[in-house]
């Protein structure tokens, strides 16, 4: 069954209206961009939509109960919850470096969760009775 579909492009600032017709194997019509960008934007959503993906971890001992993380690549759409349910299960020990990989090949998709920040050890103070 083909389907018209009107998107609008996050490539360039232009914002164009994106009109295009696809049967979930091709794209066949494309009306409305102003530049290349446009055309594979809408071939990209057409026939294989994904998203940067941004989310949190808990974090143990850390000077932040959280860190935040995020895909090295886009995740495909239809396994997003997917990949937020794996998220959702873990925790990790500081201290946590930027770019640090906290999951590797997520939900199978060759696609890292990493780090987005420094976390430090949390210090404990040390307290003596007297």
């Amino acid at each position: 069954m083909d389907d018209h579909k009107h998107i609008t492009c996050i490539v360039c600032p232009l914002s164009c209206k994106i009109l295009f017709k696809s049967n979930k194997k091709r794209i066949e019509l494309i009306q409305g961009n102003k530049c290349k960008k446009g055309i594979e934007y809408a071939r990209n959503e057409a026939l294989d939509p994904r998203r940067m993906l941004t989310s949190s971890v808990l974090v143990i001992d850390g000077e932040w109960p959280l860190v935040s993380v995020k895909s090295s690549k886009p995740v495909p759409k239809d396994i997003i919850y997917k990949v937020l349910s794996e998220i959702k299960k873990i925790s990790i020990s500081a201290p946590i470096k930027f770019g640090q990989i906290i999951i590797s090949n997520v939900a199978g998709t060759n696609i890292n969760i990493i780090a987005t920040k420094n976390i430090k050890k949390e210090k404990k103070e040390i307290r003596f009775k007297h």
